[in-house]
């Protein structure tokens, strides 16, 4: 039986594990204040030191029972369980405050009494010097963990800004950008509409800017209504044209420009390739030239040209007119002959 007990505390104990590494992974140290003198106050009506856990899991785990510490002898290995406990301050049982539900936080008070309350611990904070805080799980064994907080000046504070494990992960925040029991806001100190306010009081810069968006878009709308204008104004024209001047004459007269410049082009092509002489006035030359010769009239000598008169008798008046008529006898006038010339001799 004895065995068997062994054995199912060591199957309890391993099974515990998983959930132990889980939650130490989820449990963090999130802000820290050392000198705290008009920021977080207690139920008392005074001030301590604080510091900030969170739980950045969506799941719930309760800190009740475990360690807190700014006692760097704690990490000696070779210290007992007992002595290591003396060192620190157990988070008390008790508190529904310390049942953290999915990214919830809580605020435990340094430098004070757990008389006054389940979140006031004895933990020693120096704010003269460097802190080392540590916190430890319910066995004071383990470091779940822990950061050196820098010597701050008054209210100021100590903040995660990421879970890197990276000493980078932590900023100091100024007074006016604590925030104690809310998550830290580390990429904006204030809002584009208080930081507008704080630097522009009496609205001087909102109001040139109201005016010259206005300006911007009584311009923009002036631009765009004259394109517009202009646009129609062309187009109207571009109607009149078409209605008024057909495109189809002008069409007909391009065609036939085109036609006769080809045309043209292949009479001086034509002309370039007989060397200027047109085949069918060359034929007609050569017509006439032999036509010339077979009426005898041609060339006497080389190199001169010469055209023989050729009498065709076509403007004869006198045998045009008397063609058709015989000639008379000269007679007497009594019906003798009377002797011609020949006759006479």
């Amino acid at each position: 039986m004895k065995k068997i007990g062994i054995l199912l505390g060591s199957l309890l104990f391993l099974a515990s594990q998983p959930t132990m590494a889980q939650m130490d992974a989820s449990i963090k140290l999130n802000e820290v204040m050392t000198k705290n003198e008009s920021s977080l106050i207690d139920e008392c009506g005074t001030r301590h030191a604080w510091v900030e856990i969170a739980n950045i899991s969506h799941s719930t785990y309760n800190i009740r029972g475990m360690y807190l510490t700014t006692d760097r002898s704690v990490l000696d290995k070779s210290m007992s369980v007992p002595e290591r406990m003396k060192r620190m301050s157990q988070i008390p049982n008790g508190d529904v405050r310390t049942n953290l539900s999915g990214r919830q936080l809580i605020v435990l008070q340094l430098n004070s009494e757990p008389t006054k309350g389940s979140l006031h611990l004895a933990v020693k904070v120096d704010p003269t010097k460097p802190t080392w805080i540590a916190l430890y799980n319910g066995n004071a064994t383990q470091l779940i963990d822990s950061v050196t907080v820098p010597v701050l000046a008054v209210d100021q504070s100590f903040a995660r800004v990421a879970y890197n494990g990276t000493p980078a992960d932590w900023e100091v925040k100024s007074d006016d950008r604590v925030t104690a029991g809310i998550h830290n806001i580390t990429t904006v100190s204030e809002s584009k509409i208080e930081k507008f306010k704080r630097e522009d009081p009496y609205g001087i810069a909102m109001t040139i800017m109201a005016m010259g968006i206005v300006f911007l878009c009584l311009a923009l709308l002036w631009i765009f209504f004259t394109l517009f204008g202009m646009f129609m104004r062309h187009q109207e024209t571009a109607k009149k044209v078409i209605n008024t001047q057909p495109i189809k004459p002008i069409t007909k007269t391009v065609e036939k420009t085109i036609e006769v410049g080809h045309k043209t082009g292949i009479i001086l092509k034509e002309g370039f390739d007989t060397k200027g002489i047109d085949r069918e006035v060359y034929m007609a030359v050569i017509g006439m030239a032999l036509q010339q010769y077979r009426d005898n009239v041609h060339d006497v000598e080389s190199g001169v040209i010469t055209i023989k008169h050729h009498d065709t008798g076509w403007d004869d008046e006198y045998s045009q007119m008397t063609h058709f008529h015989e000639p008379l006898l000269p007679t007497t006038h009594q019906g003798q002959h009377i002797p011609t010339g020949p006759e006479l001799k």
